[in-house]
Formats: C-alpha cells, structure tokens, sequence
C-alpha cells in the first residue's frame, strides 16, 4: 500500500467504507451483492477468488487495495 498516494488511498478507503455497510473493516458476499444488485453469481465468485487472498470469505481493505489499488 505504501506506493499509493495519499489521495489513491483516501478514495479506496472511502470505496471501501460505502460498499462496508456493517463498519466491521470487512465487505462481505450480502455487502457486495447489495451494493451491485446485477453482480452474476459467477463474478461474485470469481472476485472472492481474486480478493480474498486469506480466504476467509470477506474482503479486508488490504485485500481491496490489492485488487483496486
């Protein structure tokens, strides 16, 4: 993370904060589905693969950085 700007980082982390609805650092499958009502089933799980890089079926804001930044 420490190669993105600062103002790079404040976007992703505001990003972040609409999509985490819940407030607990984590966007979950509900989260993402809520915030793109169209996502097909099969980009969910495609992105989850691609982010989740701990594998615990949520996406930190360090994986989001990864994936976005």
């Amino acid at each position: 993370m420490s190669e993105l700007s600062g103002e790079r980082l404040a976007e992703l982390r505001q990003a972040f904060a609409s999509i985490d609805v819940s407030g607990d650092g984590f966007i979950s499958q509900e989260e993402f589905l809520k915030h793109f009502p169209g996502l097909p089933a099969e980009a969910l799980g495609s992105l989850e693969q691609t982010a989740d890089a701990d594998g615990d079926g949520r996406i930190s804001f360090e994986e989001f950085v990864r994936l976005l930044g």
